[in-house]
């Protein structure tokens, strides 16, 4: 499952910027030498179609990759130690397409009891084995329904049991039901607005209940382009009702008026949601870091989840995603870019100085 994909930005940011935020998130291989590294490998940075993603140097070497002699990635997760038998139990999960193999059987597969896999599996990622597991399967269904003839084909292909059980999660999954999805979204109508902003072309897209997609881009055809990619079926309408909210993000960033907290209409597993609404509650010009955010939520040991959550974070400056910086330094990576996230830090930081200038004195 982890291997080449070029669309999740946030790791190749990670590998330019050396980020040792994400130094135990994943390994990057190089298909021209065989070798793969850390992302905080000091050698020189090979050229981006070259590169391919894996969750951990097990993944890696089991894809023919020999680990690097200099930063050695291989010590990152020991075959023994608990953080290797979860990446056993994630690959032993992706490799059964057909179910979700039971707890028990994980278990035996890694070597260990069902219980003491179960807490150290949570431990690691923030969410259960078979959370994990229905992910997966979630992710099939998508890409099922849009290439099988079907939905009963897709049903079957992805591991559901019934159409029953299909339809009792379609809403939580795909915001939509399965025959819909599979039609690309026809029938339904999604309003957006482009426009220019500080931080370059913004594009807001929203449903009769919130925001659903929140971009920063260049230009406006990529943008336009990658919402149609996700519903190409749906009617993409441009709206007048939106320009308000838009304005109301522009007027954010020109620094004329404090973050808004405007209505969000995201699909996200439960611990996604829970990081989103986190970051909600952090003021204006504070930051966290990765580490103190996972804290706050009750789950210490899921920093690199909460790390993954933020990184796919779907509307930008609606979710405020970019108040969470790494604990080494420095801004971190941001999934619009760093200079934009270095841009709202700082717009964020006066506003608030300017801000406690104005209070009362006591």
């Amino acid at each position: 499952m982890m291997t080449s994909e070029p669309g999740l930005d946030w790791r190749w940011q990670a590998v330019l910027g050396r980020d040792r935020q994400y130094e135990a998130c994943f390994v990057y291989a190089v298909a021209s030498t065989g070798i793969y590294c850390r992302p905080t490998c000091p050698s020189r940075r090979p050229r981006r179609d070259r590169v391919r993603f894996f969750a951990s140097a097990i993944a890696a070497e089991a894809a023919g990759f020999r680990p690097c002699k200099r930063c050695q990635p291989q010590s990152l997760h020991p075959a023994d130690s608990p953080s290797a038998k979860v990446l056993l139990a994630c690959r032993y999960l992706e490799a059964h397409r057909d179910r979700i193999p039971a707890l028990q059987e994980l278990g035996e597969q890694v070597g260990l009891s069902p219980s003491h896999l179960q807490r150290q599996f949570k431990k690691a990622l923030g969410i259960s084995p078979y959370q994990y597991g229905d992910a997966l399967r979630r992710d099939r269904l998508k890409q099922a329904l849009k290439s099988c003839s079907s939905v009963t084909a897709a049903l079957y292909e992805t591991g559901y049991g019934s159409s029953s059980r299909l339809y009792e999660t379609a809403l939580s999954q795909l915001g939509m039901t399965p025959m819909n999805y599979q039609q690309g979204a026809k029938d339904q109508t999604i309003s957006y607005a482009i426009a220019r902003s500080p931080l370059g072309y913004l594009l807001v897209a929203a449903t009769e209940v919130g925001l659903c997609h929140v971009r920063l881009g260049e230009a406006p055809d990529p943008l336009e382009q990658e919402l149609r990619q996700e519903f190409p079926a749906a009617t993409l309408q441009p709206q007048a009702e939106l320009q308000a909210w838009i304005e109301t993000l522009i007027d954010y960033l020109s620094g004329n008026q404090p973050w808004p907290q405007l209505p969000v209409d995201v699909k996200a597993t439960a611990f996604q949601r829970q990081v989103w609404e986190a970051l909600r509650q952090i003021p204006a010009g504070t930051t966290l870091t990765y580490s103190q955010l996972a804290e706050k939520l009750g789950q210490p040991q899921a920093t690199r989840a909460v790390a993954r959550a933020c990184a796919t974070n779907p509307v930008a400056l609606a979710i405020p995603c970019h108040r969470i910086v790494p604990k080494s330094g420095g801004v971190g990576g941001y999934r619009w870019g760093a200079e934009r996230k270095q841009q709202l830090l700082a717009l964020e930081k006066l506003e608030k100085t300017d801000n406690s200038q104005l209070s009362p004195k006591a």
